[in-house]
C-alpha cells in the first residue's frame, strides 16, 4: 500500500513526464510532416518525369520515391508511439488521482487528521 506522499509524488512525476511529452509529440509531428511534404513533392517530381501513360507514371513515382515513403512512414509511426504514450500517462495520473482519493477517503473514515 503506499502512502499519501508517495502518491502525491507520483502524481507530480506523472504530471512532468505528461509535460515533457507535448514537446515530443510536437516535435514528432513536425518531422512526420516535413516527410510527408518531402514524399509528396518527390512522388510529384517522378510523376512527372516519367514519360508514359498516367498509370505507368503513377507505378514509376512509387518506386522512385521508396526512401521518402519508408521516411515518411517512419516519422508518422514515431509520432504515433509517443501520441500513444501521451495517452497512456494521461491514464496513469487518472488512476493515481483515483488511489489519491481513495486513500484520502479511507483516511477520512478512519478519522486520520481530525485531532
Amino acid at each position: 500500500m503506499h502512502n499519501p506522499v508517495d502518491v502525491e509524488q507520483r502524481i507530480r512525476d506523472v504530471s512532468e513526464r505528461i509535460s515533457n511529452g507535448v514537446s515530443v509529440c510536437d516535435r514528432r509531428y513536425r518531422v512526420f510532416l516535413e516527410a510527408d511534404r518531402a514524399y509528396d513533392a518527390a512522388f510529384a517530381r517522378a510523376y512527372m518525369g516519367h514519360p508514359g501513360a498516367a498509370h505507368e507514371k503513377r507505378y514509376a513515382a512509387e518506386l522512385a520515391t521508396t526512401a521518402e515513403r519508408e521516411a515518411r512512414d517512419t516519422a508518422d509511426a514515431a509520432y504515433r508511439y509517443a501520441d500513444r504514450q501521451a495517452r497512456a500517462l494521461q491514464d496513469e495520473l487518472r488512476a493515481w488521482q483515483s488511489v489519491g482519493a481513495s486513500m484520502r477517503a479511507m483516511y477520512a473514515v478512519a478519522g486520520v487528521g481530525e485531532r
